[in-house]
Order: structure tokens, then sequence, then C-alpha cells
């Protein structure tokens, strides 16, 4: 019998990492000299590309790139630790692994870091594979993502779900017309999400967990 495929988004999903990122971020302006937006705006850059969300505040390209190497600096050191777990989430992660489906983490974080994240998360061994963004930004846009995603995994999209918490993991799965939950623990939010057109919603691990199991 086959069985669902789960992939999962990263930041607003499995972990919070609103301070590692936005202190990034931060590090990256200051480095620059550039006015560093306050916390609620910084806060809407968890989710997309870096380059996305940098290059309408700094325009040239070089400048961009500048900026995203800066973030690479600090993240490397410690802003890939300053994040928290949310709670209950490794229940349903370890409980799906457990009943035999696969999973994945797809996410638009740069491939290296997310790699070092779940390796290092107490359930990161029941995820197959970490699917993220090329250091290039060549990759980086979730239907983008999704479909290196079932290229590696050798998988059509008719066998999957998308669980994420941001418009783009959304629009990510139905771009490929796939089944997907939001997540509303994370940094969208039920008014972000249904206007993507979202699935189904879930305002805890536990509703996820009852969710996909259908």
């Amino acid at each position: 019998m086959s069985r669902d495929v789960f992939f999962f988004d990263l930041d607003g999903t499995l972990i919070d990492s609103a301070v590692g990122i936005t202190s990034c971020v931060a590090y990256a302006l200051e480095k620059l000299q550039q006015p560093v937006p306050p916390m609620a705006e910084l806060r809407k850059w968890i989710g997309p590309s870096l380059r996305t969300s940098f290059t309408p505040l700094l325009g040239d390209a070089q400048q961009v790139e500048h900026a995203v190497a800066l973030y690479r600096e600090r993240f490397e050191v410690i802003g890939w630790q300053e994040h928290d777990i949310y709670a209950g989430i490794g229940d349903v992660v370890q409980g799906l692994h457990a009943a035999g489906h696969r999973l994945a983490v797809v996410t638009a974080k740069n491939e290296p870091h997310a790699r070092r994240i779940v390796e290092h998360l107490p359930f990161g061994g029941c995820f197959e594979n970490v699917i993220g963004a090329t250091e290039d930004g060549s990759r980086s846009n979730k239907p983008e993502l999704i479909a290196e995603a079932l290229q590696r995994l050798s998988l059509q999209p008719t066998q999957c779900w998308m669980i994420g918490d941001r418009r783009m993991d959304i629009e990510g799965a139905r771009h490929h017309a796939m089944r997907n939950v939001g997540v509303l623990w994370g940094f969208g939010g039920r008014e972000e999400l249904e206007a993507a057109g979202v699935g189904a919603l879930a305002s805890t691990p536990g509703e996820l967990a009852v969710l996909l199991r259908g």
C-alpha cells in the first residue's frame, strides 16, 4: 500500500528561528551601514529567500550579494543555533515516521545551513532528505524547491503533502497541484494562508497530526 509522503517547511513550521534570522539580517545591514527595519518588519523576512528580501531594500545586485555573504557570516557561527523547536512538532514527525511515511524538509533556507539544523534536531533522523536553496540562489523559490524534492525522491505530486506556515509554501504546493496544510504557529497567519488558497489549517501540532492521519 502506498503511503502519503510529507514535505515539511523548516522555519516557522518545525522551529521558531526568529531570533537567529532577524539577528543575522540586522548584522548584515549594520555592516553595510544601512538602517535596520523594526522587528515587526524583520519577521516578514522569515520564509522568502534572502535575496528576495534584501533586493527591495538595497537595490544594487552587488550590495545584495554582499548582504547575503554577511548574513551567512554570522549565521554559520551562531545564527544556526538560535532557534526553539515548537512544542509537540517532534511527536508529529516521529509518529508519521513510525507509521511508515516518508518525510523530507523542503525549505528556502540555504541547503547546507538547513541540513546542519535538521541534523541537530532530536527528530532530525526521521527525514529522508533536506532540500534547500542553492548557495547562488538559482534554486530558491518554493515551486522549484518542491520540484527538486519530487525529483530527488522519485515522487509524483499526488503522493505528497506540503506543510508550512507561509503563503510561499501553499503557493508552491498549489503550483504542483499538491495537497497542503498551513500551520498557524509560525510567521504567516490565517489571513495570509487563506489568501494563498490553503487546503487545510492546523492551529496546533496535535491538530496537524489528526489532519495528516486523515
